[in-house]
């Protein structure tokens, strides 16, 4: 049973609601506050929440070590057992400017001078200052913690005391560097994590789902698996897919592809890289700069590596004139680009520099968006459930304040999503104006088997390209019309698939998507050649089989193969030679016994087609 999580589902995560966003805040401010306390001449940068928690960065005089985290926690524990008032202030720039100069905060100085002139500035006091001490003391310490005050430049929300935070809800988790603003040619700055609940119970669920997580960490597990590594030597956030990691990859195109087809998609192969005109006519050039690699010059011209697929199949449509019976025309694409992400960004295989996107793009009449909508949206169920992901959260983005084209057009297409997903019969959010600014999208994340949420899925109607491009067909009247744009990726992008389907089976994968799925593991050199015939006459069947060939003793061969999580192994010893059979045992259903080779190569293959384990 495929379904999306409801509403009432999603308002019942708490780190969704309104009130664990306060005290998440606050619980930054107070760690600060403390490790201020703790570390006289620490400077604050910033301390946002996050999904799960919380972080501050400081620029502290002594290198903090995760022995200091206790001592930080205590504290902040103190300053919430004093329940404190949390106060809003609205200040004057020169006023403010001048409290933070004469206090040498450089790094909330540079956050003042990034607050656009017609914006409120805000400052959050914990604890009211006294009359007598100076206003602009952005930190004093008396020996009661009541006494107590600090302040930060802050939008805020917060809650009203601190002690409204449980103080056995919250846990510093670690310590890591971070580049001021995230550029690795400013100041390395000491980040600490939190995390911080509304009860014991519920931080106690997420530390176990924490450790859950770090088990099943991607780039642990890809190493241990030998699937895939980052090579310094040829530069951050490349991705070489070693034989196993490339053999799943393989899997997955030859799915991905044959799953389009069947689909109506037709599929294009297009070049990695552009002259600097096309990226300046899209737009890319002007409002994506940032996330580009630079150009590099041939013969006199500049050429862009891609960093979209979009321009491309634009291209490839303004090939020809199109009539208005050609339409929809749904092109598919696995198309690599190349997006510039700091250093200090990346992560594995979940934040890369090259990666392949499972590109789409359906160009129709504004007629056909509802039922182009629905067959995207069938599609997507149909490949994520064939992958283990059947719970998803569904968001639709609406216009934003800042946007093209006209009312009736994104009228149209919204209205277009909104009827595909009711048709769906799918649950959704909408998120008034988080949309793009040239149209309305649906964001579809997955659930993976320890409940996290990972954004994957994207359906994006664009009405931006087809007037950059002058896009046209001719339509029934004999007249020139513009066509609508869907973009549209199921995976996102293989790379970071690979990744959640690492995590989400902790490598353990299902006997379809396994690299290997069987192992011969021989008793003895005795019996290598029936083994080996057995092999040939497997992989005939289209099997991924192998023989066991270290000449370790059975016992180490059976431990190497759990560790490798090899879903069917078959021991070959003399008796199994001469019955022409083999000893089969799996990862799932333990030992099965003998069995013939045809009855376990019928065995495997209803396994492998009905995607189970």
């Amino acid at each position: 049973m495929v379904s999306s999580l409801t509403q009432s589902q999603e308002k019942s995560q708490p780190h969704d609601s309104d009130k664990l966003t306060r005290i998440r805040h606050t619980c930054a401010h107070i760690m600060a506050m403390a490790v201020q306390q703790l570390y006289p001449g620490t400077k604050v940068a910033i301390g946002p929440v996050t999904e799960t928690g919380f972080y501050y960065d400081f620029d502290c005089p002594v290198s903090l070590t995760p022995d200091d985290l206790e001592k930080i926690a205590t504290a902040m524990r103190r300053i919430i057992k004093a329940n404190l008032p949390i106060i809003r202030e609205e200040v004057e720039r020169e006023e403010i400017r001048a409290e933070i100069a004469a206090l040498n905060e450089p790094y909330k100085l540079a956050i003042l001078e990034r607050i656009p002139p017609e914006e409120t500035i805000t400052r959050y006091f914990i604890g009211s200052p006294e009359k007598g001490q100076p206003e602009s003391s952005l930190f004093v310490s008396d020996i009661q913690p009541a006494n107590n005050y600090w302040w930060d430049l802050c939008a805020g929300p917060h809650i009203n005391f601190t002690g409204e935070i449980a103080p056995d809800a919250f846990q510093l988790l670690n310590i890591a560097g971070a580049y001021w603003l995230g550029d690795e040619t400013k100041p390395q700055l000491q980040r600490i994590y939190g995390t911080a609940w509304e009860t014991a119970a519920e931080l106690k669920a997420y530390l176990q789902q924490r450790e859950e997580a770090l088990r099943r960490d991607h780039r642990k597990i890809g190493q241990e698996l030998n699937l895939f590594s980052i090579q310094e030597a040829a530069g951050g956030g490349l991705v070489f897919w070693h034989p196993k990691g490339a053999s799943i990859r393989y899997i997955i195109e030859d799915y991905w592809r044959k799953s389009h087809l069947e689909s109506g998609y037709q599929l294009l192969y297009t070049p990695h890289v552009a002259n600097l005109d096309l990226w300046k006519t899209s737009g890319h050039f002007d409002f994506y700069k940032e996330n580009m690699f630079d150009s590099m010059e041939v013969e006199n011209q500049a050429y862009q590596i891609k960093p979209m697929n979009c321009p491309f199949h634009v291209l490839t449509y303004k090939n020809q004139l199109h009539s208005y019976r050609e339409l929809p025309l749904k092109w598919a694409e696995l198309g690599t680009v190349y997006r510039y992400e700091r250093s200090g960004a990346l992560h594995g295989l979940m934040r890369v520099r090259g990666f392949t996107q499972d590109d789409a793009h359906i160009f129709c009449l504004p007629h056909q968006i509802a039922d182009e909508i629905l067959g995207v949206l069938n599609l997507t169920e149909q490949i994520l459930s064939d992958f283990g992901f059947k719970n998803y959260e569904v968001n639709l983005s609406t216009r934003p304040d800042k946007s093209v084209g006209n009312d009736q057009v994104w009228e149209l297409a919204t209205a277009a999503l909104k009827t595909a997903l009711d048709n769906k019969g799918w649950d959704y959010v909408v998120d008034d104006g988080g949309g793009a600014f040239y149209g309305p999208k649906i964001d579809i994340k997955i659930q993976d088997a320890i409940g996290r949420l990972w954004q994957c899925s994207t359906i994006q109607v664009d009405f931006n390209l087809p007037e950059r491009f002058d896009m046209e067909y001719i339509a029934a009247n004999g007249s020139r019309e513009r066509p609508i744009m869907i973009h549209r990726a199921i995976f996102g992008s293989l790379e970071r698939f690979f990744g959640i389907l690492i995590e989400n089976y902790a490598g353990d994968f299902p006997l379809w998507l396994a690299p290997i799925q069987v192992r011969l593991l021989p008793v003895s050199d005795d019996v290598r050649e029936y083994a080996q015939s057995v092999v040939n006459e497997l992989k005939k069947s289209g099997l991924r089989v192998e023989v066991d060939n270290s000449g370790e003793r059975l016992g180490k061969q059976i431990r190497t193969a759990e560790l490798e999580k090899i879903p069917v192994v078959a021991v070959v010893g003399k008796k199994e030679v001469e019955n022409h059979n083999l000893s089969v045992r799996t990862r799932q259903s333990g030992d099965l016994g003998a069995m013939s080779l045809n009855d376990l190569a019928d065995f495997l293959q209803e396994a492998i087609i009905s995607k189970t384990s």
